[in-house]
């Protein structure tokens, strides 16, 4: 692993002086490579968003305005998100999943002053209502119709992403940012609203360097590891504990626009890589796939996973690898990492707190007391330097308050410490089920619902009911994997077997489908909003 150098000092820690250090350390080397076929090299990506940036400048983009990014993993994603940062604006990638509301809500939430848009994603902005002030720019990647753009993204002017890089005199008297406060926000990042809509995540540059440096120096990165991508840039995961973390480590990166389990092993082994991050519900599909005799045949060393379920270790074996566990949020960095020199396959074991840049309690929730040790809480944390913490939601200055109380960032994930001081996750607080006095982690529910034969995937939430006595009634949705029915009594029985009595779910919902967040979790708003629906089926009776 690289000597922190000149980013041994914390003042130093900024996207923008690692790009320029390390393209002058590792010039035309190999930094990231597409699936598209495209790549770009340290020197070029520093060149191209150079480029970029004078066009920004052209256009009149300035400082702290914000740039809407609806861009897919490429070349385009990280030349803009260099170059906006450079010319001191904000860069604002968004989830390119979105529709609808979802989409409108952060469009005009942000209140952009220039769009970057993937071509083949100018439809979904056809119902979109515009901003109230126009664009000062639309950029659209590769060909397209300016007349068959939609409404909402009509601008003072429409141009052609590789246009922006082509021909470019610098005739601006403004000179490019080649370094920043580490306290300067870069970029604004939307979360998931679970009972609310998404809110944008403001983080400064000492953010994203603290995610780069604390990933590459517990996972001990080196510039001969190659990186393989397959979540989406616009998530913090993919950004800043891959992508970053990479550039930290002078690594070359192989980037794939979407994650395949089918094809994750021939990726892996095309790409030579040596480090992954699987999150979600990725790693179970991954192990879900047929075994192969090319299952050991990769140079795979590492595979950082989120959550790990009780087919960790079958996982490890079946593909010769390493599992490492850490926690960490897009408001508060990697707070939590595991010790590869211990077992890092326990399910839901986090590992250790990064005291260096994070203090952290388990709480009881009501009155944010200290919990003592193997006690269930929620997980507070705070930064112990400036600059490394994001500053709050932009535009809601509601839920930044309600978030940061008694001086303690509120992240709503239920947890609790062992007696070596590691972190066990146990569920968000609002998917911790209360049942016949105990906690039911859903999480580890859906992980046993999961396995039985014809179901896919399932989601369970608490639900209230008149004879619940104020606790938590179990409600189970479930994607079915085939089209014949499920018998509700062997299922019921599978149930009593595999789960503790009161865990075993009162109502099941048979339901097409799951929505999912940009980071491939569960969202559950939709069957909480819907609860006890006319379908529902009743597992056990009252009592």
């Amino acid at each position: 692993m690289k000597e922190r150098g000149v980013f041994a000092e914390k003042s130093n820690w900024n996207i923008l002086k690692l790009l320029k250090i390390r393209a002058s350390e590792y010039g035309d080397k190999e930094f990231i490579r597409f699936d598209c076929g495209t790549s770009l090299s340290f020197k070029l990506l520093d060149e191209q968003s150079d480029k970029f940036a004078y066009k920004l400048l052209d256009i009149g983009l300035k400082e702290d305005e914000n740039v809407f990014c609806f861009l897919k993993n490429s070349p385009e994603f990280l030349i803009s998100l260099f170059a906006v940062m450079k010319v001191g604006a904000i860069f604002v990638p968004i989830n390119t999943e979105l529709r609808g509301q979802f989409l409108e809500h952060q469009f005009l939430n942000c209140e952009p002053k220039i769009s970057i848009i993937d071509n083949t994603l100018l439809e979904v902005f056809k119902n979109i209502k515009s901003q109230k002030n126009q664009l000062k720019a639309t950029i659209v990647t590769k060909s397209f119709d300016k007349k068959s753009l939609p409404t909402a993204l009509h601008a003072e002017e429409i141009l052609n992403f590789q246009s922006c890089l082509d021909n470019i005199i610098n005739d601006s008297e403004i000179s490019l940012l080649e370094t920043a406060s580490i306290h300067k926000i870069c970029a604004i990042m939307y979360t998931s609203g679970t009972t609310g809509p998404s809110k944008g995540v403001l983080l400064p540059h000492g953010h994203f360097f603290s995610y780069a440096i604390i990933s590459a120096e517990v996972a001990e990165f080196s510039d001969r590891d190659t990186q393989y991508i397959c979540m989406p840039l616009f998530h913090i995961n993919a950004l800043s504990i891959q992508c970053f973390a990479a550039l930290y480590a002078g690594m070359s990166v192989y980037c794939v626009e979407r994650f395949s389990p089918n094809r994750w092993l021939s990726d892996v082994q095309i790409s030579k890589a040596t480090t992954t991050h699987l999150l979600g519900v990725m790693p179970e599909f991954v192990y879900s796939t047929e075994e192969s005799k090319e299952d050991k045949n990769h140079s795979l060393r590492l595979v950082s996973a989120v959550p790990i379920g009780e087919w960790g270790k079958d996982f490890e074996k079946r593909f010769n690898i390493k599992f490492l566990q850490g926690f960490g949020m897009t408001e508060s960095g990697m707070s939590f990492w595991a010790s590869l020199n211990e077992e890092t396959c326990v399910p839901g074991r986090a590992g250790y707190p990064v005291n260096e840049l994070y203090e952290v309690r388990i709480a009881n929730p009501e009155n944010d007391e200290a919990l003592p040790v193997n006690k269930v809480g929620e997980l507070l944390i705070r930064p112990k330097h400036p600059g490394i913490f994001s500053a709050g939601y932009y535009k809601m200055p509601e839920k930044t308050v309600e978030a940061w109380r008694n001086l303690w960032f509120h992240t709503g994930d239920a947890c609790h410490f062992d007696e070596k001081g590691r972190m066990h996750y146990f569920d968000r607080i609002k998917d911790c089920i209360r049942r016949r006095g105990e906690n039911i982690s859903a999480f580890e529910l859906e992980q046993v619902i999961n396995s039985y034969p014809q179901v896919d995937e399932s989601a369970a939430i608490g639900v209230k009911t008149e004879k619940s006595g104020g606790e938590d009634e179990v409600l189970v949705c479930i994607v079915k994997n085939k089209e014949d029915k499920i018998d509700n009594d062997k299922f019921l029985l599978f149930c009593q077997e595999k789960l503790p009595r009161f865990a075993v779910p009162k109502y099941i919902r048979f339901v097409d489908s799951i929505r999912k967040t940009g980071s491939g979790k569960l969202s559950k708003v939709d069957v909480r909003k819907e609860g006890l629906t006319d379908d529902v089926i009743m597992l056990t009776p009252d009592r």
